[in-house]
């Protein structure tokens, strides 16, 4: 039993496996930010040229 838990409190491969995670949810906040800011670019070019057109 103690060679049982000494092996899992060397076992790092969960620390890793969070460190990945953290890493991917600030990439994905990075991307919802941008397309964000690209979405709300876009949607006031269109309304300008739907003003300008009537």
């Amino acid at each position: 039993m103690r060679a049982l838990l000494a092996g899992f409190l060397r076992d790092e491969g969960a620390a890793t496996a969070i460190e990945y995670a953290v890493i991917a949810g600030g990439i994905s906040i990075v991307i919802v930010a941008v397309v964000n800011g690209i979405g709300l670019n876009v949607a006031g070019r269109f309304q300008s040229y739907s003003s300008a057109l009537k």
